[in-house]
Order: structure tokens, then C-alpha cells, then sequence
């Protein structure tokens, strides 16, 4: 087999110094790309409750889930309009969590016929049972049906006015759930 002659001093300069840049450039792309994949690999995917309001009002919400073998709610959770906010960090446990809201601006509520305690002010309440007995009040809230999944979000979507007794109207309509 017989090769071309490579004798140039030249020619290996020439070619030394194109393949240093080329391998220059391979080296900052590569330094580059670091900090992107040590960021795509340290990042592991979300897996949170979260609610999104998506309305114009700004809104509290209160939250109820199983915690261990019995039920907890807290609230309140400030949402402003049309942003979302993270309830619960981590992977879900359960299949069922339970949300009441309250609209600060216009009035009305998101609510539901499942009874947990609720007060005013900040709280966190372990147990449903004789909420008024125990000095809070009893509030309905929506459930939520995740189906195991380990993250949900919740979107709350404009409230209708409430309709007068009698008026024959629909009621509004529930908030929306998706994974």
C-alpha cells in the first residue's frame, strides 16, 4: 500500500493548527453544553398538586388530603389571577385530594359536598369530624380524582354569576381537573 508523502513542515503546521481549532471549537461547544445537561440530569420531573387559576379574580384556596390514616385541610393558599401555585411538593399518595376556593374579588366560591374544617386565618386541621364542636367551621369542598397519578393540576376556570332561586338557570360550572 502506498501512502501520499507527507513532507511539508508547512502542510503539518497548516493542519495541526486547523485541527486545534477544530478541536477548539469541539471543546466550547462541549464546555457549553455542561451546564445544559447537568441541569436536564439534576432536574428530576415535577411531581406536585398543583392549581392554576385561571380566572380574573384573585383567589383563596384551601386544601384537604390524607395524611397518614387520617384526613388533613390547610389553607389559604393566595392565588392571583390567571397564575398557577404548587399545593403539595413531590410525588401524590393518594388518589383523592379535596379543594375549596374562594373568590376575593367577585364573590363566590368553588365548592363541593364533601365537609372538612376551614377557618379564617391561616390554618393547618387534622380531622374532619365536629369541625363547629371544635371552634372551626365546615366548609364543602370539590373532590379531585387523580387516578394515581403522581402529579395533577387543578384549573379553575371563570365562575358564572350565581343564579337567583327560582330563575331557572343552570349552576355554574365545576372547576376543571387534569394530569
Amino acid at each position: 500500500m502506498i501512502s501520499e508523502p507527507f513532507s511539508s513542515t508547512t502542510d503539518r503546521v497548516t493542519r495541526t493548527a486547523a485541527g486545534w481549532r477544530a478541536g477548539r471549537r469541539a471543546l466550547g461547544a462541549a464546555v457549553l453544553a455542561l451546564p445544559v445537561l447537568a441541569g436536564l440530569m439534576a432536574a428530576p420531573a415535577a411531581a406536585d398538586f398543583r392549581l392554576c387559576n385561571r380566572s380574573s379574580s384573585r383567589v383563596g384556596i384551601a386544601l384537604g388530603y390524607k395524611d397518614g390514616n387520617s384526613w388533613a385541610t390547610e389553607g389559604w393558599w393566595n392565588i392571583g389571577a390567571n397564575s398557577c401555585e404548587t399545593l403539595l411538593r413531590g410525588d401524590l399518595v393518594a388518589r383523592f385530594y379535596y379543594v375549596y376556593a374562594i373568590d376575593y374579588d367577585l364573590g363566590g366560591e368553588w365548592s363541593g359536598k364533601a365537609f372538612m374544617c376551614t377557618r379564617e386565618k391561616e390554618f393547618t386541621i387534622r380531622g374532619i369530624q365536629d369541625c363547629l364542636a371544635r371552634g372551626f367551621d365546615r366548609t364543602g369542598f370539590f373532590e379531585v380524582d387523580t387516578h394515581e397519578q403522581k402529579s395533577w393540576t387543578v384549573q379553575l376556570t371563570e365562575r358564572k354569576p350565581r343564579a337567583e332561586a327560582g330563575s331557572g338557570l343552570p349552576p355554574p360550572p365545576l372547576p376543571q381537573a387534569r394530569p
